[in-house]
């Protein structure tokens, strides 16, 4: 599948975020399940996950914490519903690029801005 190498492929790369947009046929908890089936699999280890989406227009954000040999890494998926699983790109970003892009996206599907204390809170409630 060339979702699952281009995201291996992809938490190689520099910078603490690793960006990826597809689309899936899967709703939202399966399409969570499968990104952390890949990078398990790839021998990372989920310390955090999370899952937004929307109803009215068929679209989410997968964000999925991880470590791996003492490297961290932020996976985030963004993902549109389609006909079958279709990878249209895998992006690393720094820190800042990356915590805007998914500010960016949770507020899109929540309307609601969530700041950094909400994460550290949820965080440690999973």
């Amino acid at each position: 599948m060339k979702l699952k190498e281009e995201i291996v492929k992809g938490l190689k790369g520099e910078g603490l975020w690793t960006v990826v947009t597809f689309k899936t046929p899967h709703g939202p908890a399966k399409t969570m399940d499968t990104l952390v089936q890949i990078v398990e699999e790839a021998g990372w280890q989920v310390t955090f996950k999370a899952n937004w989406w929307t109803a009215d227009i068929p679209y989410g954000l997968v964000r999925i914490d991880l470590k791996k040999d003492g490297r961290e890494k932020i996976l985030l998926g963004k993902w549109i519903l389609g006909s079958d699983v279709e990878l249209l790109k895998v992006e690393n970003m720094p820190l800042e690029k990356g915590r805007d892009e998914f500010f960016r996206m949770v507020d899109s599907i929540t309307s609601t801005l969530i700041h950094d204390p909400v994460i550290r809170t949820m965080r440690e409630q999973y």
